[in-house]
């Protein structure tokens, strides 16, 4: 499991994960996620291109961090999600909870609205 930073031009944080979002895959980087998307009060887009497979511990972490990023008046933003871990947030309706873009363009537009 890989967590990557990257801080871009415009001020806005943006989150790489490389690797399975199951209970394994989130007890190595929860920790250091929420950090850098919650906790900073910066504004994230969240690339899960590299994400192929998710569990409930996933969605977790993911819903968790975009409320306490609200809670500091900032946004996250997921983009790039592929194959299962698509249809799994489309089953359980996560976009009514966190935007979901297709691309990182997108997903910038997003956070601009």
């Amino acid at each position: 499991m890989e967590l990557k930073l990257t801080e871009l031009d415009n001020g806005t944080r943006k989150v790489s994960i490389h690797g399975r979002l199951d209970t394994s895959g989130v007890g190595s980087i929860e920790t250091r996620f929420i950090a850098a998307t919650a906790s900073s009060g910066k504004n994230t887009i969240v690339d899960l291109s590299d994400v192929p497979y998710l569990t409930s511990m996933g969605i977790r972490m993911l819903i968790v961090a975009a409320k306490a990023a609200k809670g500091k008046n900032a946004k996250i933003v997921l983009f790039g999600v592929q194959g299962l871990v698509r249809e799994v947030f489309d089953h359980v309706s996560l976009g009514h909870v966190i935007p979901i873009a297709s691309d990182e363009k997108h997903a910038l537009e997003i956070l601009k609205a």
